[in-house]
């Protein structure tokens, strides 16, 4: 059936050109499907809104069940923990663990966190942070599942979003706990899903404020804004690259330099550009390959097709040119931002190939949201979120007990030195340093010794209280389940 021509206004009420039969089908495909009341707004919004409350409450089931298992993944969460103390204190974000007089904004460029600091000043607490986190993942299941459903249909926006909320990038970043890319992650949605409704100003507003997420994001914004430049033929996204890649130029040159103790961008020396050239079969790492068909198989191929998947090119390109293997896998919170913009540049494609004139490649996209719901589904037995079908077995809570009574023997506003082991359950009440670095000698060491991430020839609090403080006494005071602290006593030699 053919349709007639029709004049239409853009997002500013500006007038614009006759719309042509085929950009009329292309609309369609872009909003509610005509024939689906319940994919209009108010439906999508009532669906959407159900994904993204189901997503924060998983997930907070998932982080409930860590804290209270005392499963700690790294030192993260108690390093974001003490910048969002000292926000809420309106103080600049001093983060001892980090090291003395640390300034957190010379190890990333992330002055959005500043939003934390009201969130702790009301809930002074790690797990916040958490919640945070899942609030934020919700949030943007929400924004994808409501463009799923205005562009697919109720039931497609219901399960590509639910898809899109327990991606193996957001279980990932979830079981590693709180980090900064928490934020990227909504914008992004809210950026790339304003992209696939032609709204450009608001693709561009959205992806602004992610240069103050991360310093590499900067790349980020400027591939959106290069794809953006392409499609929307106005100088938005020109404008858009220049901001991303000058807020990268800005943050990685001048702020971070200035602000590290180093004086430099601490994470430059991960990336050998002449070891890769001279040898570069060194590149390709078996890791790097199972990310890359990860990210095929989440997006059931499809996302491949639209100009969106580029803006996936900036994130993985760092990643893959770092000599630290960590980066590679699909494991941690690296991949986090990179399922909104998978997701969008799926959307994307659906609508694309839905009015290909290839029989086949169109007949693929109309079954293409039920191949991506299948595609989670049969990676979820290997994800994080797995551990929920049996929590007793995967989150031990034996050692539960001798964990908060070590807890208890450490004062409210003591200065401790502490391993990754309870320090995110110490932050909130006591000023605590790392024992990695070269710390000032602590009223108490706290370690966990089996667990907490030691030296093995460091087999004990005294032990590493004679290593570290030699001309300080302490004495252990505490030792069950492999948890120990010792207190400083007075001068003198430490002993075990």
């Amino acid at each position: 059936m053919h349709t007639a021509p029709r004049a239409v206004a853009n997002e500013s009420g500006d007038s614009m050109a006759v719309e042509s039969p085929e950009q009329v089908s292309r609309d369609r495909e872009v909003g509610a499907p005509a024939d689906d009341p319940a994919s209009g707004p108010v439906g999508a919004v009532w669906t959407s809104a159900l994904v993204g409350l189901t997503t924060t409450a998983v997930y907070t089931v998932l982080s409930w069940f860590q804290w209270h298992s005392y499963a700690v993944k790294s030192w993260d969460l108690g390093i974001f923990t003490q910048l969002a103390s000292q926000y809420a204190s309106f103080q600049p974000p001093i983060v001892t663990i980090k090291g003395d007089g640390f300034n957190l904004l010379g190890d990333h460029f992330h002055p959005l966190l500043v939003l934390l600091g009201p969130v702790y000043a009301m809930f002074p607490s790690a797990f916040t942070l958490l919640v945070v986190q899942n609030l934020l993942f919700g949030l943007a299941a929400a924004v994808i599942s409501y463009a799923a459903a205005r562009l697919l249909g109720r039931g497609a926006g219901v399960l590509v979003g639910l898809a899109f909320a327990f991606s193996w990038g957001l279980q990932g970043a979830v079981e590693a706990q709180f980090h900064e890319i928490a934020f990227a992650v909504p914008l992004l949605a809210f950026s790339l899903t304003a992209f696939l409704r032609r709204q450009w100003i608001a693709c561009m507003l959205w992806a602004m404020p992610l240069v103050f997420v991360k310093e590499d994001l900067g790349l980020t914004v400027a591939a959106i804004g290069i794809v953006l430049a392409y499609h929307s033929r106005r100088p938005l996204g020109i404008w858009l690259a220049v901001w991303g890649i000058g807020w990268f130029g800005i943050a990685s040159l001048i702020v971070l330099p200035l602000l590290n103790p180093n004086d430099h961008w601490a994470y430059t020396q991960s990336i050998d550009l002449p070891t890769l050239w001279k040898q570069p079969a060194a590149f390709f790492q078996p890791d790097k390959a199972l990310t890359l068909l990860l990210l095929i198989i989440a997006s059931g191929a499809i996302a491949v097709r639209s100009p969106l998947a580029l803006v996936l090119l900036p994130t993985l390109a760092w990643r893959f040119l770092s000599d630290n293997s960590g980066y590679w896998g699909h494991t941690w919170q690296y991949s986090a931002v990179l399922m909104p913009v998978l997701f969008c540049a799926a959307l994307d494609a659906i609508a694309a190939c839905r009015r290909s004139r290839i029989r086949l490649v169109s007949a693929y996209a109309r079954i293409a949201p039920a191949v991506i719901g299948v595609a989670a589904l049969a990676l979820s037995p290997q994800l994080p979120l797995a551990a929920l079908a049996n929590p007793t077995a995967q989150f031990s809570t034996q050692r539960g007990d001798a964990a908060a009574a070590a807890l208890a023997s450490v004062p409210d506003g003591a200065l401790v030195e502490s391993d990754v082991g309870l320090m995110g359950y110490l932050v909130d009440r006591t000023t605590v340093y790392w024992i990695g670095n070269e710390n000032p000698t602590p009223d108490y060491i706290v370690v966990d010794v089996p667990a907490g991430g030691l030296p093995e020839e460091w087999r004990s609090a005294g032990d590493v209280a004679a290593r570290l403080h030699p001309e300080t006494h302490f004495r252990t005071i505490f030792s069950r389940d492999g948890y120990e602290v010792a207190k400083r006593v007075d001068a003198g030699p430490a002993v075990p």
